[in-house]
């Protein structure tokens, strides 16, 4: 068994996107390329975002910190802590509003 800090992991991931060029930082906290399941911990800094991008498979996004919106197919919904957006099977966006940290889970599809 493993136990990890969410929270600890947000503050971490967001320094390190305040100091990237990208405004974003990311780590996979379960899972990876061998496995179904994949959580990984990203932080985008306010006014950033992830572009249009596809799913690899099912997948949502928990608001640990900050504000965001989810868009997809002209639809957008937003996020605040403790909420948990289902990304629709389509192309999507995430934007930062404010300084945020998300959890992406990803059961990809064989």
């Amino acid at each position: 068994m493993q136990k990890l800090s969410l929270i600890a992991l947000a503050r971490e991931q967001l320094q390190l996107a305040r100091a990237a060029s990208s405004g974003r930082s990311a780590t996979t906290v379960y899972g990876g390329h061998e496995h179904v399941l994949r959580q990984t911990v990203i932080a985008i800094v306010g006014g950033r975002a992830l572009d249009e991008h596809v799913n690899p498979g099912e997948a949502t996004v928990h608001v640990l910190r900050g504000q965001v919106t989810l868009s997809a197919s002209g639809n957008s919904w937003s996020g605040a802590p403790g909420d948990l957006l289902i990304i629709p099977d389509s192309v999507h966006s995430l934007e930062a509003l404010e300084d945020s940290v998300v959890l992406l889970t990803v059961a990809k599809t064989p």
